[in-house]
């Protein structure tokens, strides 16, 4: 095919990090991107180009527009990070000339040139050719979420006890972590912010699905805590939900923060638990996951793949709004609960 020189972008406004604390809702994208036309990118010796069929949108694409996620933005060059889409240039490298022509998902965050655009660079490494039966909708989705719950869910397991907790309960990776868990009999304890979230949510195979804003929700998480005796604990939100959570866990408990929902102060309610209850906070990044855990990539990408394709886990869609529509259209679909929301060139 002919690859033109300019293409089409939502293009990031800031550069580095924001230099304020903010929140995850993307209120509006003119602060924070812009609708524009640059140059298509040339792929170096390691990286392929690929022609996007789609892209979506997570909390960390939010986080990251806005300054707020670890790693900096570069003014000008679009963002987003994961998508779906077909190979059509690549470098040198044999590995990444063996994908041109071929559909896959792939991944944006070492190359800081994202998926929010008609074409996109990704290191060939972070690709993952797609078998036929994959829809769209998933492989666009395939990364970011799936692989974080494999990847989770693993450490869960690793740690042998079978109750484990998780915040925003009802998001697209907790659900996902919901159904791994039903499968080998383990007792998923989740929050959530309402109370039609509670009957999915178990149907799913989460074991309690706790209403953070029910006025007992402190008694009731101590009981179940007690109950259950859970050891890891899932945190995409931080501040004073995950504060209270893990002074109710148990001994040895480790709270894992993969995300900052809630923008305000993170208190360790009693320090003295860390050093006589040998409790640990610590943090988790896939990108460094998937670095420290080369042999686990490939059956953990398979496994996604196999998921999807049979149904035991489906992307629920919120919307799938054009690249041109995109700058009047994300913030409103963004604030529906529960979907995903993506982006098509």
């Amino acid at each position: 095919m002919t690859i033109p020189s300019e293409m089409q972008a939502l293009l990031l406004v800031g550069d580095g990090y924001a230099r304020e604390p903010g929140g995850s809702v993307l209120e509006a994208m003119e602060p924070y991107v812009r609708f524009g036309t640059i140059g298509v990118p040339v792929p170096s010796a390691t990286q392929v180009l690929i022609k996007v069929n789609l892209a979506s949108i997570n909390p960390s694409d939010v986080m990251f527009v806005k300054g707020l996620y670890g790693q900096p933005r570069v003014q000008g060059q679009p963002a987003g990070f994961e998508g779906v889409g077909t190979v059509v240039a690549a470098g040198e490298d044999s590995y990444a000339q063996s994908l041109i022509g071929k559909r896959i998902a792939f991944a944006t965050g070492l190359t800081n040139w994202g998926a929010w655009a008609d074409y996109a660079l990704a290191e060939a490494l972070a690709c993952i050719p797609l078998i036929d039966s994959v829809r769209d909708e998933d492989a666009a989705a395939m990364i970011v979420n799936p692989l974080t719950a494999i990847a989770m869910y693993g450490i869960v397991k690793d740690e042998g006890h079978k109750a484990f907790v998780m915040t925003a309960g009802a998001s697209q990776l907790c659900k996902l972590i919901i159904g791994l868990a039903k499968e080998d009999g383990y007792h998923p304890i989740v929050t959530v912010r309402r109370d039609d979230q509670i009957a999915p949510l178990k149907e799913l195979g989460a074991a309690h699905v706790l209403n953070e804003k029910a006025p007992d929700f402190a008694r009731t998480l101590r009981e179940v805590m007690k109950a259950e005796q859970p050891r890891i604990f899932l945190d995409a939100v931080t501040g004073p939900l995950a504060s209270l959570v893990f002074d109710a866990m148990p001994k040895r408990s480790r709270w894992i923060i993969y995300g900052r929902l809630d923008p305000s102060d993170t208190l360790i309610r009693e320090p003295g638990q860390l050093i006589f209850q040998q409790k640990q906070v610590e943090g988790f990044w896939l990108t460094d996951w998937m670095r420290r855990h080369k042999d686990r990539r490939g059956p953990a990408a398979l496994e996604v793949q196999r998921r999807f394709s049979d149904g035991r886990w489906a992307t629920d869609v919120t919307a799938v709004v054009p690249l041109a529509e995109a700058m009047e259209r994300v913030p409103a679909e963004l604030a529906k609960p529960n979907g995903k929301v993506f982006l098509r060139p």
